[in-house]
């Protein structure tokens, strides 16, 4: 489960955000999670705690929005969710995909003052 060393490399990089743009409190932070980024977003809300104890984020909402794991078969040039068809083209059933979107972890906002 690498989604609590991921957590806690955004607190850094939230906490290094917060000194920056010299913010007090943070309440809200959201994340973009990737369906095929490799990150569990079950698994990352039940680690949230844990990463942000006893940290300046330690009364902080973490909100997730996923974002679909959009693909292009390379054969026929079908565009698809990937996870919802299980990485095979729904139409030629190639496995020779591109991803379009849905790969990234990223920290869409930070909410504070």
């Amino acid at each position: 489960m690498h989604e609590l060393g991921i957590l806690s490399a955004m607190v850094k990089t939230i906490e290094k955000i917060a000194e920056t743009e010299k913010l007090e409190k943070i309440e809200k932070i959201v994340l973009e999670v990737g369906e095929l980024s490799g990150v569990v977003p079950s698994y990352l809300e039940s680690c949230y705690p844990a990463a942000v104890y006893k940290t300046f984020m330690e009364n902080t909402k973490l909100e997730l929005k996923i974002v679909p794991g959009i693909a292009h078969c390379n054969e026929c040039q079908e565009e698809f969710n990937a996870v919802e068809c299980d990485l095979k083209c729904p139409k030629c059933g190639s496995q020779n995909l591109t991803a379009l979107s849905g790969r990234d972890l990223l920290i869409k906002e930070i909410a504070g003052y």
